[in-house]
């Protein structure tokens, strides 16, 4: 099967309001290329160098989300041109991104990451540290940065049933934070589930879905 072909199965399944993420990390831009050529102009990265290179050398009509774990010091190189920013798990976090905005005159659409996952490797933060945060009079002052919703990784595993309740736990997240009158927020998007498990996702109430390997096919580590 094609990329095109792929791309096109998958928006097929897809309800109008779900809006898909083409997880392209680890791909060459050829293959970037074959999917915007079939109409994907949404392409999530979780390395900021990755993303950077792939953004000079590809259309600027294009949507890049950052979708992987954030350091600090490299938002910098990101600022000028990052459309979505899903993995924010900080206070400190949106401070850099909002002084990095403000050198661009942009504001930063942000995702708060939010922990539903039992694994300790998932990184993210408590609806309630999310709701200190969109409350706090600090939060207040960040006007180069937009929360536009809340994103979740889900267990690695099997068991339907645990995932299940973790994509509900960040469908309850993002009810709860929305009933927040917080400025600098305007949350709409629900960034959970992935190849093996978007169908459940959407099912569980989510807006936004990040899938690669069924778009791309499988990834290639070196």
């Amino acid at each position: 099967m094609s990329i095109q072909n792929n791309l096109n199965i998958i928006k097929q399944s897809l309800p109008e309001q779900v809006t898909l993420v083409a997880v392209s990390k680890t791909k060459p831009v050829s293959d970037l290329m074959e999917a915007y050529n079939a109409g994907q102009r949404i392409f999530g990265e979780n390395k900021i160098q990755e993303m950077v290179e792939k953004h000079e050398q590809m259309p600027k009509d294009i949507a890049w989300h950052m979708i992987g774990h954030v350091q600090r010091n490299k938002v910098k190189y990101m600022a000028p041109f990052v459309s979505l920013i899903h993995g924010v798990e900080s206070f400190k976090l949106l401070k850099e991104i909002n002084k990095q905005a403000i050198k661009h005159d942009r504001v930063i659409d942000c995702l708060l990451q939010i922990k539903i996952a039992e694994e300790n490797s998932k990184f993210g933060m408590s609806t309630q540290e999310a709701s200190d945060i969109l409350q706090s009079e600090d939060f207040s002052t960040l006007k180069n940065i937009n929360i536009t919703g809340v994103m979740g990784m889900a267990t690695f595993t099997d068991n339907q049933l645990q995932i299940e309740k973790e994509f509900k736990l960040l469908k309850t997240a993002f009810e709860e934070l929305k009933l927040l009158n917080s400025k600098h927020c305007n949350l709409k998007t629900i960034s959970m589930g992935m190849s093996g498990d978007y169908k459940l996702a959407i099912d569980c109430g989510s807006t936004m879905v990040r899938i690669g390997s069924s778009i791309f096919g499988a990834r290639n580590y070196n």
